[in-house]
């Protein structure tokens, strides 16, 4: 996982796979791999609890996990790539919700309405882990952790909605972002200060309540401030104390 290396001189890519596990073992940024290894259950294990687990993929860019209206089943763990998830208004206008990365959930959302409220598309191309949410729920009763995995991922996923709707500048916004994206990729074992916006500018701009000419703009000016380096969609973080204290009204103490 992390960086592939470098051939004939060039730079090294950032490389956000997590398909390092097989029928005994799970993978290693699994959503629940800990957990239930934790209590005692191993990947085979689940077979026998009648919990099988799906992997699902590829999914090319653009393509839907599943859309809006779509009848609940299943819990969804990305394995792969970047997921985004969106609502579209009356108007149809688009409304990012979310950018979810390997071991990262969705779904969560349509377990009250048994509908799911948005779509869940392929921002590169995805693998993801399906979770039949019956099974899953009957789990969670052999494996009481496993229950509150849950009820923790859905209250950060609430957590951080409610972040973004905080008046803040767009500096502040586009820093935590950073952030924050670095921080859950480190958490799956990838380099701690760089990361791949696998995610366009206009997506962006769209998750933070701003324009892409503004992301554009912030982005030049954290580049000129000795924040971050950025080529292309690769990003390297140059003074994390620094562009931690420009979002310090929006990160958690």
């Amino acid at each position: 996982m992390g960086y592939s290396e470098s051939t004939g001189g060039r730079k090294a890519v950032f490389n956000p796979i997590a398909d390092d596990g097989n029928e005994y073992k799970f993978c290693s940024t699994c959503a629940f791999g800990s957990v239930c290894v934790g209590h005692g259950v191993d990947k085979i294990g689940l077979t026998e609890l009648h919990c099988l687990v799906e992997h699902a993929g590829p999914f090319r860019t653009g393509d839907a996990i599943f859309r809006h209206g779509d009848r609940f089943s299943a819990v969804y763990a990305v394995r792969a790539g970047t997921v985004k998830t969106s609502q579209v208004d009356r108007e149809g206008r688009e409304l990012i919700l979310g950018f979810h990365l390997p071991g990262e959930l969705i779904g969560l959302n349509a377990i009250h309405t048994e509908i799911y409220p948005c779509d869940a598309i392929a921002l590169e191309t995805v693998e993801v882990c399906r979770f039949s949410f019956p099974a899953l729920a009957t789990l969670a009763t052999r494996i009481p952790q496993i229950q509150k995995e849950l009820f923790r991922r859905l209250s950060k996923d609430i957590g951080d909605a409610s972040q973004r709707i905080q008046e803040s500048t767009a500096d502040e916004r586009l820093a935590a972002f950073i952030l924050n994206l670095c921080a859950r990729y480190e958490a799956r074992g990838f380099a701690a200060n760089a990361l791949r916006l696998s995610m366009p500018r206009s997506d962006i701009a769209n998750y933070l309540g701003l324009a892409a000419e503004t992301v554009s703009r912030v982005l030049r000016r954290f580049q000129d401030s000795g924040l971050l380096v950025v080529e292309g969609r690769e990003v390297s973080l140059k003074n994390p104390a620094g562009l931690r204290e420009v979002a310090r009204n929006i990160l958690p103490d």
